[in-house]
């Protein structure tokens, strides 16, 4: 049996304020999430973004192209139902953070890294006064709890739709500061793509390109876009 889609049947989706929110309708009537709860985001500027990928849809409504209205059903359905658990999952990054493992050789990469990677990590010190710890390989590098723990209230102080989009953000780049570096506007979020990636643009200089692994990467980085692009609007 093929699989049931949704059509389109609306003619236009609109905004409207509600006590909790903002609300997302097609013709007047409120747009629910997977779970059946009604579609009710913080900001207008946010619900615009939502009601605009529902006018974007012609014929089969295609979920793929509606990061916005994802990223919103996740944040009602799911990370609301389960914050501490989706906040601590994050926070744990900082035990493993990208920006803390450095290559040994060769020492043009050992450089570029350290261009691009200790501002960061000194700019985080500055803002939470946190010291992360850094290293040459792969093998586990101990933080300070106290630094730990510092992140971690700052991950838990997000509301529920920042954390949704921050969930991405840090995921995507595999850093927490990284993904704080851009919430702060420290970073753009182009720009902290570039930085996560220093590793794959030396060995793509050095070794070539792959086009497959080219594709994926600019799935990611278009939904690194789209993550900081809803965390902007959440208020």
């Amino acid at each position: 049996m093929a699989e049931w889609k949704l059509k389109r049947f609306w003619n236009a989706a609109t905004v409207e304020q509600t006590d909790d929110g903002f609300a997302v309708l097609l013709d007047g009537r409120s747009v629910k999430t997977p779970a059946k709860a009604g579609l009710i985001v913080p900001s207008k500027a946010l619900a615009e973004k939502i009601a605009s990928e529902w006018d974007a849809q012609v014929g089969d409504v295609n979920p793929e192209i509606m990061p916005f209205t994802r990223a919103a059903n996740a944040a009602i359905d799911k990370v609301t139902l389960q914050f501490v658990e989706v906040a601590d999952l994050i926070a744990a990054y900082g035990e493993n953070d990208l920006l803390c493992y450095r290559a040994a050789a060769p020492q043009e990469l050992v450089d570029r890294q350290a261009a691009a990677w200790d501002p960061i990590l000194d700019w985080a010190n500055d803002v939470y006064g946190v010291r992360l710890a850094t290293g040459q390989g792969v093998m586990h590098i101990a933080q300070p709890p106290s630094a730990i723990e510092r992140l971690t209230q700052e991950v838990h102080a997000l509301s529920p739709f920042q954390l949704t989009a921050f969930h991405d953000l840090v995921s995507l780049t595999g850093s927490l500061v990284l993904g704080f570096a851009i919430v702060n506007n420290r970073l753009g979020a182009d720009a902290a793509w570039d930085v996560s990636r220093i590793d794959e643009i030396w060995q793509a200089e050095h070794w070539g390109q792959d086009e497959e692994a080219l594709d994926l990467a600019e799935t990611k980085r278009q939904a690194l876009l789209s993550a900081a692009e809803f965390y902007a609007n959440c208020v």
